[in-house]
């Protein structure tokens, strides 16, 4: 992801971190974290045994990979990576933008998961592509996917999530909302309702996310070298995954 500033806020990753595990259990990502490996392991020209997760955030998917890969994990959130490193303590993980993450080691595989979202521009979108592509071995696999489509956004979706811990109940409501459907774009809104013992505290937090049409993603994995399978989803609102192969002539 990319640093934030004043209009993107991101407390979810700096002081409010610590709620993320309340209000999304590791459990909810095992069916994503399960079909992205057999993926890999089908689409793969190489045998995939070593990967790398770039924004893997709390870890939660990595709780999942770590099963089926010696694995690596990178983000740009000191706070998220704390809370993976928690959770994965065998797993090695790195502070790093995924735009600039140099490693000087390649991986059978590399994913993305929805960190990408935070690419806010084709440029910022390239730089992370080609990071994956710097660290993929020839003949192995890169996965991503494009979570929110141009072509099938709602205007001021919003949805929440419940969470308990001991005395902690979270209700973490989210809604995105496009001021400018020139740009790149949308503004994603997130309400913290914290209740301990009962008593409640608000917070709030403003996230900016990017958004481009889906040849956009197909044209700039194909422009940094990857031969590039599009993966829709059963219905036009689930994401479109990309299985990347580098192709073995690249080495």
């Amino acid at each position: 992801m990319t640093e934030s500033s004043d209009k993107d806020q991101r407390r979810l990753y700096g002081d409010l971190a610590w709620t993320w595990p309340i209000v999304s259990a590791p459990e909810t990502y095992v069916e994503e974290s399960e079909e992205s490996a057999r993926l890999i392991r089908e689409q793969s020209q190489i045998e995939a045994k070593t990967l790398l997760n770039m924004g893997c955030g709390g870890g939660h998917n990595d709780w999942t990979l770590k099963k089926h890969f010696r694995l690596t994990g990178a983000d740009i959130s000191e706070d998220m990576l704390a809370l993976a490193r928690r959770r994965n303590p065998e797993v090695t993980y790195h502070v790093g933008d995924m735009r600039t993450l140099r490693l000087g080691k390649t991986f059978d595989a590399v994913v993305i998961f929805d960190s990408i979202d935070y690419m806010l521009t084709e440029d910022d979108l390239r730089a992370a592509f080609e990071t994956a592509f710097l660290h993929v071995k020839p003949g192995g696999v890169f996965l991503t996917y494009e979570e929110i489509r141009p072509e099938t956004y709602a205007q001021n979706r919003t949805q929440h999530q419940v969470g308990r811990e001991g005395d902690v109940e979270i209700v973490f409501i989210e809604n995105y909302y496009d001021p400018d459907p020139s740009d790149t774009t949308i503004e994603c809104t997130f309400v913290y309702l914290i209740r301990r013992g009962g008593k409640l505290e608000i917070e709030t937090d403003r996230h900016v996310c990017g958004l481009f049409p889906t040849e956009t993603w197909m044209t700039l994995l194909r422009e940094v070298g990857f031969k590039v399978t599009e993966l829709p989803g059963k219905t036009p609102e689930e994401a479109t995954t990309f299985i990347c192969l580098k192709p073995p002539a690249a080495a």
